[in-house]
C-alpha cells in the first residue's frame, strides 16, 4: 500500500514538470530568469565621493503617482514643489527657505495625503516646475497653469488651459509656453496669463502618460507630440516653422504604434536632437527640422550630452553613448537594467543617473565605468536633475527631499 503512495505521489510529481525540483541546486529552472526584474548593483572599486552639502523637506514628497517636478535654479534661489500644492524658494548654497506658498487645496482627503483611510492619492501638482521673467511656474491635473513672484510667492495669475498640464513649463519672448496631455502648445502672456495662441497636434488613441517640456530659444519654441513629431513654432504667432517625424507608427496594435516623443528637444549648436518611444534617436537641423542622421532607439526620457557624445536612456534602461557627429555609438552601460533610471544628467566629466530605489550613479563620461554611488532617498529619484555653477548637483527625491551634491575625487 505504500508502494502505491509512493508511486502515485511520484507520477504527480513528473506531471507537475521538473519545476518542483528547481530548489536544488544542480536543477536549471525552465523558465529562466525574470525578463522584468531590475539588475542587482554590482561591486565596483569608488573612484570619487558622493557629498551631500545640505538635505531639507518640500512638503509632502511626489505621492503615488508617477509624477517627475524637477526643481529649477533662478540666480540664487533653487525652486521645487511637491504633488499636494507646496511650493518653496530656497538659498541654492545652504538651502535655507526664503518663501512658502500654496498653489491649492487638497481634495477628499482627511489629514490631507497621510490619510491611510483615503486609497485615493490626491496629489494635483502634475508640471513643474517652470522659472524666468520673474516667476514660478507650474501646471496641475486639473488644466491649470499658476504663475508665482519669484521674489516672495505672491500669486500673480493662475489660468486654464484646458487639459492637464504633465510637464514643466518654459518661459521666453514676454510668453509662458505650456503642453498639455491632449496635444496642444500654448503660449500665455507673462502680464496676465492670457492666451497669446495655441498650437494643436493631433493625438493618437493609445499614448504614454507624459508630454514633452517646451524649449524656447531665438524666437523659436520646440516641441514634441505623442504622434511622434516635433515641431518648431514662432512664438510671436504659433505659425510652425517646420514639423519632423522621428517615428513613423508601426505594428498591429496601438500598443506597438506608441512613438511619443515624450523627452525635450535638446538644442545643440545648429542642430536639435529629439527621441520617440518605439522609435529614433534624430539630429535634425534647427533652421528647417531637415534630417542629419538617424539611429534605432526607444526613449521616453530627456537626453543629454557631453564630451561630444549623446546620452540616452532606453526603455530597457540602458544608457548609451552615441557620437554627436557621426552617429556612431561609443559606449554603453547595461548594469542598470530595468532600475526604472531617471533622465542622465551630463557635467564636468560624470554622467549621473538616479533610479527607483533612491540611488545615484555617477558614470564616466568617456567610457560608462562606474565612479560612485550613494543612496539618497527611500522613496526612490525619479525628477529630473539640475546642475547650478557646473559643480553642484541638486536632487528631488520621491519623498520630498531636496538635497545638494559635490562630487569629490577621492
Amino acid at each position: 500500500m505504500h508502494h502505491k503512495w509512493l508511486t502515485l505521489v511520484f507520477i504527480s510529481l513528473l506531471a507537475s514538470g521538473c519545476s518542483w525540483f528547481t530548489w536544488l541546486p544542480w536543477v536549471d529552472d525552465p523558465e529562466g530568469p525574470d525578463p522584468m526584474e531590475p539588475a542587482k548593483l554590482v561591486k565596483f572599486d569608488a573612484e570619487i565621493r558622493v557629498k551631500r552639502l545640505w538635505k531639507v523637506s518640500i512638503g509632502e514628497g511626489l505621492g503615488k503617482k508617477y509624477l517627475r517636478l524637477n526643481p529649477v535654479i533662478l540666480a540664487d534661489r533653487i525652486f521645487a514643489a511637491d504633488g499636494y500644492g507646496v511650493v518653496e524658494a530656497r538659498n541654492r548654497f545652504d538651502g535655507k527657505r526664503i518663501w512658502r506658498a500654496r498653489v491649492g487645496e487638497l481634495e477628499g482627503g482627511f489629514f490631507s495625503s497621510l490619510n491611510f483611510f483615503d486609497r485615493k492619492d490626491p496629489s494635483f501638482v502634475s508640471g513643474g516646475v517652470g522659472a524666468g521673467a520673474g516667476f514660478v511656474l507650474v501646471g496641475t491635473t486639473s488644466g491649470t497653469v499658476v504663475a508665482l513672484s519669484a521674489a516672495d510667492g505672491a500669486e500673480v495669475w493662475r489660468t486654464f488651459v484646458g487639459s492637464e498640464v504633465l510637464a514643466r513649463p518654459s518661459v521666453g519672448d514676454d510668453a509662458v509656453f505650456v503642453q498639455t496631455i491632449d496635444g496642444r502648445l500654448v503660449a500665455l502672456e507673462t502680464k496676465d496669463g492670457s492666451v497669446r495662441w495655441s498650437f494643436d497636434n493631433q493625438v493618437p488613441v493609445l499614448t504614454l502618460r507624459g508630454t514633452s517640456a517646451p524649449v524656447y530659444d531665438d524666437g523659436v519654441v520646440y516641441g514634441g507630440f505623442a504622434n511622434g513629431m516635433v515641431s518648431a513654432v514662432k512664438t510671436d504667432t504659433g505659425e510652425p516653422v517646420w514639423e519632423q517625424r522621428i517615428m513613423l507608427p508601426e505594428g498591429r496594435s496601438e500598443l506597438d504604434r506608441m512613438v511619443d516623443v515624450d523627452g525635450s528637444p535638446m538644442l545643440s549648436g545648429s542642430l536639435v536632437y529629439a527621441v520617440a518611444y518605439h522609435g529614433m534617436l534624430k539630429a535634425m537641423r534647427r533652421s528647417d527640422g531637415s534630417p542629419i542622421w538617424q539611429r534605432k532607439h526607444s526613449s521616453f526620457l530627456d537626453l543629454s550630452e557631453g564630451y561630444g557624445q549623446i546620452y540616452v536612456v532606453d526603455e530597457t534602461d540602458l544608457i548609451i553613448a552615441i557620437d554627436q557627429q557621426n552617429a556612431e555609438e561609443t559606449w554603453s552601460q547595461a548594469n542598470l537594467y530595468r532600475r526604472k533610471l531617471t533622465s542622465p544628467v551630463a557635467f564636468s566629466n560624470y554622467l549621473i543617473v538616479g533610479d527607483d530605489e533612491g540611488y545615484l550613479h555617477v558614470l564616466a563620461q568617456s567610457d560608462g565605468r562606474f565612479l560612485g554611488r550613494r543612496k539618497l532617498d527611500s522613496d526612490g529619484l525619479r525628477s529630473a536633475m539640475v546642475v547650478g555653477d557646473g559643480k553642484t548637483l541638486y536632487v528631488l527625491g520621491n519623498s520630498g527631499s531636496l538635497q545638494a551634491i559635490e562630487i569629490e575625487v577621492r
